[in-house]
């Protein structure tokens, strides 16, 4: 599992972690996206929060994670990367796992500058136009961050799967920082 602040490279390096480790990243976006194009019955479902701009409950993506990790492709593990975002999600996550005699064995935490998070976030709004990469929504972004996501930290610390890696300096850098850490 990869966590890290909005802006901290978790997408990144999450893929080509994968590619290294030659599992499947289970990115909550894209998993979304893939059940809706394809319509299946948890797609379809799904499709009607994002629809109407609401989240989409912890069910449906726990039922979409069940599906991935019922899979061939995940028979080697997985790398999750966007969920769980809060420590009731992570207590569902562990409980899919141990459904299936399995656990989070590392959790790669990225640590970046609040300063870098912000100037990465808003040379992405400039470079790829998103309206969701503005000062404002990335202040907020990162208060929720630290409200929500930060103390899934500590909960996986108690459970001895912490690594926490520099996410600062080139992606090539970066990415060998990861590898060792994923090991």
């Amino acid at each position: 599992m990869i966590l890290g602040a909005p802006g901290s490279g978790k997408g990144t390096q999450g893929k080509l972690l994968a590619e290294h480790l030659r599992v499947p990243q289970v990115s909550t976006g894209e998993l979304l996206r893939a059940a809706v194009k394809r319509g299946t019955p948890l797609g379809k479902q799904a499709k009607t929060y994002m629809d109407q701009g609401l989240l989409v409950p912890d069910e449906v993506i726990l039922g979409l994670i069940r599906e991935i990790l019922d899979s061939r492709d995940a028979a080697g593990g997985v790398l999750m990367d966007g969920f769980p975002r809060t420590v009731p999600q992570a207590a569902a996550v562990d409980r899919v796992l141990a459904d299936r005699k399995a656990r989070v064995d590392r959790v790669l935490v990225l640590e970046v500058d609040e300063g870098e998070l912000v100037n990465r976030l808003l040379g992405r709004a400039a470079k790829e136009g998103r309206s969701d990469d503005n000062l404002e929504s990335i202040k907020q972004r990162l208060q929720v961050y630290h409200a929500q996501t930060a103390p899934l930290i500590s909960y996986y610390e108690r459970q001895g799967v912490v690594r926490r890696v520099p996410g600062m300096g080139q992606v090539e850098e970066i990415q060998v920082r990861m590898r060792a850490a994923a090991t």
